[in-house]
């Protein structure tokens, strides 16, 4: 991002406004997981510079949060059109976590008991704070993980079309008494805020009231332990505490990096499934897709059951609504939301659980702030930067195979095939056009999706199919509309 010139202020008062609305609409727990050390730097023209602790965290945020971040921030400050995320200094760090300490005590300080947080005259509804389940005690046999969110339940978890195999392969781990694992490795396949880690920490809840020994590790987590047992020379100390678990869960699998780590990974996975123990494991993509992962590691855990929750249908998405709105009238009698309006927010935000739970959070907050009834005008008002925000469809390859060859009637095994009949030519250059066009994978990448070809193969495809669209409208309308279908 470009940088800017001329100082324009710190603008303090309006990050703090930044971070009490992304608070408020995230909830507690992903906040404080993901942009609690989030600090402004400084404001230079309408550029905002702020700063993480870690390469990773800036990764992180910039690939899930930056849109939200910069969305509340224009919100806040309407000058603001760009953000910029740097990594700080160590002695940076250190002062902003006694300033973040400091912040946070004295937010608990101003917190209402019914949960409403008061700042400067003005009121926002922040949801309860998580209830963790705290690792079980460090000692000679045990390894601190990641803490388990009581709330997170099966029984807490709303069943739909899109999610029903995933949430009954979960249960069916979680509630699993017998000597031999089930579906090992179970491997939960799905985008941002469909619920696969919902799933994962209502596995380790459930398994944790039958006394199974359980880790719950995010990507990051594995990868700090890792490295600090290494500086700490404990780090057969750390594999083998790791491996005399009963169920080992590890979320985001597509974020571990390091050739060194990796091999450690895969070194765990092995020995957890060869011993009969439980592994569960959730990613945004399948394994064939992780291609930053060894590909033994890739392997192992395709050669569990795979399992895949997709985009959340209008049902499913009202059933989570209706859901998130009665657990917030336990604590908010007079907060009431009718059907009609229920119906509105399900049908205009199609993108993830966690927009549908800022939606309900805005709700609340407008209903509080106003005192006046939530209406479908006011749902309107309240969601419209949620709904103008949402990120379009991840479009897959194997869409796109899938789609083409349909259109063409041919079979994707043609499109991947050898053949070089003009039946199949055609349909074949033209899922390769798109995939440049809708992905983000490389032109080598598209290459091996198609049968192992060579990358100069997918260009000049590309090339062919862009001299042609300008020469035949026919073709031009044809492939888009195969775009509009695959990004519905």
């Amino acid at each position: 991002m470009a940088e800017c010139c001329e100082e324009v202020g710190l603008g303090e008062d309006a990050w703090t406004r930044v971070k009490r609305r992304l608070r408020a609409e995230l909830g507690e727990d992903v906040f404080m997981s993901w942009l609690a050390r989030l600090e402004m730097e400084d404001v230079t023209e309408s550029c905002a510079r702020l700063s993480v602790p870690t390469r990773f965290l800036k990764s992180w945020i910039e690939a899930h949060y930056l849109e939200r971040v910069l969305t509340a921030y224009r919100s806040e400050a309407a000058d603001v059109s760009n953000i910029s995320i740097v990594v700080r200094s160590g002695s940076r760090e250190a002062a902003g976590s006694r300033a973040s300490e400091i912040a946070r005590r004295n937010a608990a300080a101003a917190m209402k008991p019914n949960g409403v947080h008061v700042n400067g005259g003005t009121e926002q509804a922040l949801p309860p704070a998580p209830a963790p389940v705290p690792a079980a005690p460090r000692s000679d046999g045990e390894i601190a993980g990641a803490p388990l969110d009581t709330r997170l339940t099966f029984e807490s978890f709303v069943v739909g079309r899109s999610n029903a195999l995933a949430q009954a392969a979960a249960e069916r781990i979680a509630r699993h008494d017998g000597p031999q694992a089930l579906y090992n490795p179970l491997f939960i396949q799905a985008g941002v805020g469909l619920g696969k880690t919902h799933l994962l920490h209502a596995i380790g809840n459930q398994s944790r009231l039958s006394g199974r020994r359980v880790i719950y590790l995010t990507a990051d987590r594995f990868m700090y332990g890792f490295v600090a047992s290494l500086k700490a020379q404990t780090s057969l100390a750390f594999k083998e505490r790791l491996r005399g678990i009963d169920l080992l869960i590890l979320d985001d699998v597509q974020f571990i990096q390091g050739r060194t780590i990796q091999q450690e990974f895969g070194h765990t996975l092995n020995a957890l499934i060869d011993a009969g123990r439980q592994v569960v494991v959730a990613a945004d993509r399948p394994p064939a897709e992780l291609e930053s992962l060894d590909e033994r590691v890739r392997s192992r855990l395709a050669g569990g059951l795979v399992v895949e929750i997709s985009a959340l249908d209008e049902g499913l998405r009202a059933g989570i609504l209706n859901q998130r709105i009665a657990a917030v009238k336990t604590s908010h009698p007079g907060f009431d939301v009718s059907p009609a309006v229920i119906q509105y927010v399900a049908r205009s935000i199609t993108t993830n659980g966690r927009d549908l739970e800022g939606a309900v959070n805005r709700l609340l907050a407008h209903a509080t702030l106003s005192g006046s009834a939530v209406t479908i005008e006011t749902a309107e008002v309240a969601i419209r930067d949620l709904v103008r925000s949402r990120e379009p469809k991840r479009v897959k390859i194997e869409d796109i195979q899938k789609l083409v060859a349909s259109r063409y009637n041919v079979s994707r095994s043609d499109i991947l095939s050898e053949r070089r009949t003009a039946a199949v030519v055609k349909p074949r250059q033209i899922a390769m056009y798109l995939s440049k066009v809708l992905t983000l994978r490389s032109l080598p990448e598209i290459g091996r999706r198609f049968g192992g070809r060579d990358h100069t193969t997918v260009l000049h495809a590309v090339r062919k199919i862009e001299k042609a669209l300008g020469a035949d409208p026919s073709l031009s309308e044809e492939v888009e509309l195969l775009k509009r279908m695959l990004q519905e």
